[in-house]
């Protein structure tokens, strides 16, 4: 008979556990984003895709991409008003469903202005500002 593995054994054991989840870096994010090309655009869905696949698991902690993405907006925006030129495109990478991030710099109003300069159309419904028919602009060769 196999002797019984102690709690502090047990405890120490996760070698037989699947990957399933990977919680991304800040800059991996950031990287993704600056792959979405002028006139695309991008969920945090896609980019949770892209982590997953990159990480060879299952998904990608949605809380964490979409942290990580608002942090990269506001460090771009950063960068922009220190004078910097290229910055991540922040405004390309949006909710799920094709919602503008209110809570990117510039707000709606903001983001929705950076998109319409690269040929997107913006609709209303309710309160909240989508990109029409972002589907067919979705940028999905993030890697």
């Amino acid at each position: 008979m196999k002797p019984k593995k102690s709690w502090r054994e047990k405890l120490a054991t996760s070698k037989d556990l699947p990957k399933t989840m990977v919680i991304p870096a800040p800059l991996e994010v950031d990287a993704l984003m600056k792959q979405v090309p002028k006139g695309r655009v991008v969920t945090i869905n896609e980019l949770r895709v892209a982590l997953a696949t990159k990480h060879q698991v299952t998904f990608a902690c949605p809380l964490t991409t979409g942290v990580f993405s608002w942090i990269a907006a506001h460090a771009a925006a950063e960068a922009e008003t220190e004078g910097a030129k290229r910055v991540t495109p922040y405004w390309r990478t949006l909710k799920t469903g094709g919602e503008i991030n209110p809570k990117y710099p510039g707000g709606i109003e903001g983001v929705a202005s950076r998109l319409r300069a690269e040929g997107h159309e913006i609709i209303a419904k309710g309160k909240r500002r989508l990109v029409a028919d972002y589907e067919t602009k979705l940028f999905t060769k993030l890697h």
